[in-house]
């Protein structure tokens, strides 16, 4: 019964309580069952900018850093928007930038390498080869 002596169906009461739970806020600040905003493209640059800097010593990381570094800069611009995701951008643009700077690392030895290397291109055998080389390397 309510204050009026009149009896309230169970089921009002129970849709009262869920209404109040509903409109309570959790304490991230969003309402229960609302999903957290993402950021999913400072996920994309922070996937890209890690795969970059796993494979940069295989030239393929190259391109792909400068993807992820483009990526990583339009996720800071989002997440300075929105306030969501500045983590996952920052680690990108950082991921990518090593990742940038390892590749051209192995570029310049390679290029070294041959350069050292250039007479031993046309040997008979591996063992052959492998003797030129050292004795190329070990002379400088």
């Amino acid at each position: 019964m309510n204050a009026q002596g009149i009896e309230t169906p169970l089921n009002y009461a129970v849709s009262a309580q869920d209404q109040a739970v509903r409109n309570r806020m959790a304490p991230n600040g969003m309402a229960p069952g609302q999903a957290a905003p993402k950021n999913s493209l400072a996920t994309a640059a922070m996937t890209l900018g890690i795969i970059s800097l796993c494979t940069s010593v295989v030239f393929v990381g190259g391109p792909l850093a400068v993807i992820g570094l483009i990526l990583g800069i339009a996720a800071l611009m989002t997440a300075k928007r929105t306030g969501v995701g500045r983590g996952k951008a920052v680690t990108a643009v950082v991921a990518s930038c090593v990742a940038i700077v390892v590749s051209g690392l192995v570029a310049l030895f390679m290029v070294w390498y041959a350069n050292q290397t250039q007479e031993c291109y046309q040997p008979d055998s591996f063992h052959q080869y492998t003797q030129c080389v050292r004795e190329h390397l070990n002379d400088n």
